[in-house]
């Protein structure tokens, strides 16, 4: 089963990089993943680029060199860290705290998993994260700098992970999980809440919101003491349960569309694949959890595998798994930025953010399969 898995990882991976991976301007040594496909110049010039996207490209590639190590990949990993600092106006951080979690994640496994070190910037992205921590203005770290006071599972969950796999930044996760757990729970059916936004709670509830709190509560039950272990592995229980029961219509995790949503099922898969492979414990609550984390993903890349499209013998993948994929065209309605957020394309599939994702998921299916961890 896991040489399934892994060779349809392979076939989307190889998707992606013939479909999507572009020179930063013509320049040697670099790669970026072109938004769009079809695309058009504009697409391949980079004028848009999306850097959280991309911050998933790299940890889709990382994905890849664990189950399958090849130097060419190594290339690949390098080429795009060095092309993400360089659009990125040789910088490594932007003004999204989220954006800035996902690259710090993304590079701190590059330096585990292929030995490529960016020391400084892993630094500089840290120093964000413990800064911008506001107890006193009701956070949590905010989504974003400037005036705006929105304190959210998508900027600490994803920030809390790093902190927690980081050297020294346990104690500071351990306490950006305690605030999502103590502000962002729904009382009625465990999910987590978007965020507290200037003192009101956003009561939207997003697949990726539970994966990274997932996330982060199985890496704080793997890092901890006793005591803390079992709170975050008593909080692991009831998360999965929860996205089982309302987020998983018939086993199948609910998707976004595209744009910035078309990542959020991805997201979702990896960290419920972690919850599987990883998460502590011998109790009767423990291995249902992982059991059901297994199933949740495995069950969602059957069907998005079997609603594929495929052209050149590659798949395409559906921004929503549990029907059948369109195939994008050229022209329409493109993704566009908002107010922080990329809305999707006409057809979503065209999106890179949806064909990430769907790459995401089988990766995800291969490590919940072979039980290695994607970590």
């Amino acid at each position: 089963m896991d040489q399934l898995w892994a060779n349809r990882a392979a076939s989307s991976e190889a998707a992606v990089t013939q479909r999507h991976l572009h020179r930063l301007w013509a320049l040697p040594g670099t790669q970026l993943g072109v938004v769009a496909w079809p695309s058009e110049r504009k697409h391949r010039l980079f004028g848009t680029w999306h850097y959280w996207w991309q911050a998933h490209l790299l940890d889709c590639l990382l994905d890849a060199q664990l189950r399958d190590p090849q130097p060419e990949r190594h290339t690949r990993i390098s080429r795009q860290i060095r092309a993400h600092r360089l659009r990125n106006n040789f910088r490594w951080i932007n003004n999204y705290y989220d954006d800035m979690a996902w690259l710090a994640l993304a590079l701190e496994r590059a330096a585990r998993v292929a030995g490529v070190q960016r020391r400084r910037a892993l630094q500089k992205l840290a120093d964000q994260f413990v800064t911008a921590w506001a107890p006193q203005d009701g956070g949590g770290i905010p989504w974003r700098k400037g005036q705006e006071r929105f304190f959210n599972a998508p900027a600490n969950g994803p920030a809390g992970i790093f902190l927690a796999r980081y050297e020294g930044g346990v104690r500071r996760a351990d306490q950006m999980s305690d605030w999502i757990d103590g502000a962002l729970i729904d009382p009625e059916t465990h999910l987590v809440f978007d965020g507290i936004k200037d003192g009101s709670l956003v009561r939207a509830q997003y697949t990726y919101c539970q994966g990274v709190v997932l996330g982060l509560e199985t890496e704080l039950a793997v890092r901890t003491g006793a005591e803390a272990r079992d709170r975050h592995k008593a909080r692991v229980h009831r998360l999965v349960a929860a996205v089982n029961e309302h987020m998983a219509p018939n086993g199948v995790l609910k998707s976004a569309g595209g744009g910035d949503g078309g990542l959020f099922g991805g997201i979702t898969a990896r960290y419920l694949a972690l919850v599987a492979t990883t998460l502590p414990g011998d109790s009767a609550d423990d291995a249902v959890a992982r059991d059901t984390a297994r199933n949740i993903v495995l069950s969602s890349a059957k069907a998005a595998w079997d609603n594929r499209q495929t052209v050149a013998g590659l798949p395409v993948f559906g921004a929503f798994w549990d029907r059948d994929a369109e195939l994008p065209t050229a022209g329409g309605q493109e993704a566009q930025s908002v107010d922080g957020a990329v809305n999707s394309s006409a057809i979503p599939e065209r999106d890179l953010s949806v064909q990430l994702s769907g790459w995401m998921l089988m990766e995800a299916a291969h490590s919940a399969a072979e039980g290695s961890s994607l970590g």
